[in-house]
């Protein structure tokens, strides 16, 4: 169900950047007074203005509606877990190494000034 989501959120997203690249400006209405000829379009005299706007209401508001059906579902498939709950005592019990199991490394003599192992000597430079 989700991907089937994802795709149609994908063709609306596509389908309202074309919609609202083919729209014209503001401005384009100044060039229809130089012979654009807009009596002669598929859809009228009017333009297809009102057509066009339209749809990318319908698109945007579809998109809008599979942006928060997405959403849901993003929010039902994450469970954070509880760090006061049962899961985090066992998480911590198998990640724990037993005292047995720890290597011990031997210890290396620190040299001193007085050449016994009592303050090591940190020189100064």
């Amino acid at each position: 169900m989700q991907t089937i989501l994802v795709a149609v959120h994908l063709i609306l997203a596509a389908g309202v950047v074309g919609l609202v690249l083919i729209q014209h400006g503001k401005g384009a209405d100044a060039g229809a007074a130089f012979g654009s000829g807009a009596s002669s379009t598929v859809f009228g005299s009017q333009g297809s203005g009102s057509f066009l706007t339209r749809a990318t209401a319908v698109l945007a508001t579809l998109f809008f509606a599979t942006s928060l059906g997405l959403a849901y579902f993003a929010m039902q498939g994450t469970e954070q877990p509880s760090l006061m709950g049962s899961d985090a005592a066992s998480v911590a019990q198998e990640v724990a190494v037993p005292f047995s199991e720890v290597p011990v490394t031997p210890e290396a003599p620190v040299e001193t000034a007085t050449g016994g192992n009592e303050i090591p000597v940190i020189p100064n430079e």
